[in-house]
Order: C-alpha cells, then sequence, then structure tokens
C-alpha cells in the first residue's frame, strides 16, 4: 500500500481530494466491471463505502445514488435496480433495489410549479 506525505496548511484538503479520486476510480471500475464479474464489482464499491467511513468523509451525491439504502447493496441502473421515470400526479425517478426491492423515489418539479422568470429587460 503507498503512503501519502501531505505536508502544509492544505494537507487535509489534500487527503480528502486523493480519497474522493480512490472513491471514483473504485466506483468507475465497479461500473465496467458490473456485467462482467458482479463479485468483483461489489467489492469495488464495498471498498469505496469503506473509504468514506473509515476516512468519515461524504460521499458524493452521484455516488451515493449507487448503493440501495435499505441493503446497503451496490446497485447498477438496469443489471441489480430498476429505473423508472413517471408517476400517477407526482413525476418523480424510481429507482427499485432488486436485491431487497427497496423503492427510492426522486421528486421532480414541474415545469408549471417552478416560479416564473422576471423580464429585467429595459425598453
Amino acid at each position: 500500500m503507498h503512503h501519502i506525505t501531505l505536508l502544509g496548511r492544505n494537507a487535509g484538503r489534500q487527503f480528502r481530494a486523493v480519497l474522493y479520486e480512490r472513491m471514483e476510480i473504485l466506483i468507475d471500475r465497479a461500473l465496467s466491471n458490473a456485467d462482467r464479474d458482479p463479485s468483483l464489482a461489489s467489492r469495488q464499491a464495498s471498498l469505496a463505502l469503506r473509504l468514506c467511513s473509515r476516512h468519515r468523509i461524504g460521499m458524493p451525491y452521484h455516488i451515493r445514488m449507487l448503493f440501495c439504502r435499505r441493503c446497503k447493496s451496490f446497485v447498477v441502473p438496469g443489471l441489480t435496480s430498476r429505473v423508472r421515470v413517471g408517476g400517477s400526479g407526482i413525476r418523480s425517478v424510481r429507482t427499485t433495489c432488486l436485491f431487497c426491492g427497496f423503492v427510492y423515489r426522486k421528486m421532480l418539479a414541474h415545469p408549471k410549479d417552478r416560479p416564473a422568470k422576471k423580464c429585467t429587460h429595459s425598453d
């Protein structure tokens, strides 16, 4: 294992940047290995999860969405999770974990619900 030597005031910031970079590499490799070797992909994803928990840093949103909230397994859209857009009445993106069946809903705003933009041009 390689050790990182960081000096100076920004040592903590540099350390976090290296952790995020390594986490991105692990997740990218896990996504590319998901269809060929699912056990390797889940191992790589669990290592990325362990990096966050061991060093007490927050996981970025786009990576956090690749883990089931209930069973904490690595879910790949289309392989180990089902992603659907729509809904009755409320527009949402629904992601279903195919391991435990948990459904995560991300609500989408309607275009008519957003406040209208004010015109700032002058005549």
